[in-house]
Formats: C-alpha cells, sequence, structure tokens
C-alpha cells in the first residue's frame, strides 16, 4: 500500500465495499475495493480477510462526512 492510501473501512463483502464506493464516487471522492480472495477464486476469504475500501489519506475527512449516516461504522 502507497503512503497516500488509507483503508476507510473493511466490509465483510464486497457487495458492501461496492455500495460505499459508489456513495463516495457520487460525492467526488475517488475509492477503490481491495479484495484479497486470490482473484475472486477463493470468496470465502473475504469474511476472513475482509474487503478493504481504499481512498487517498487527504481525502478522509470528506469521505467520513459523505457516509456519515449512511454505513454504521
Amino acid at each position: 500500500m502507497r503512503d497516500d492510501e488509507f483503508v476507510l473501512k473493511v466490509f465483510s463483502s464486497e457487495i458492501e465495499a461496492g455500495m460505499a464506493q459508489q456513495i463516495l464516487h457520487e460525492g467526488g471522492v475517488r475509492a477503490f475495493v481491495f479484495t484479497d480472495d486470490a482473484g475472486g477464486m477463493e470468496p470465502h476469504l473475504q469474511t476472513t480477510g475482509g474487503v478493504r475500501l481504499l481512498i487517498n489519506r487527504a481525502e478522509v475527512e470528506r469521505a467520513n462526512q459523505i457516509l456519515k449516516g449512511v454505513i454504521s461504522k
């Protein structure tokens, strides 16, 4: 992970992370979903390692404001 990347939240599924990513994109924040599930071949690994939502470190406060009230922490 690069120094300017920040894990905003870890989700238990790619669907949940994708929904949060879409909300952030609509709010003007670029976000990326990162899964370590062997390229989708081992989806059960999402439940053990989680699905990370990455953003630029400079946009943490803005991203939290966008997701506030939409997604529980």
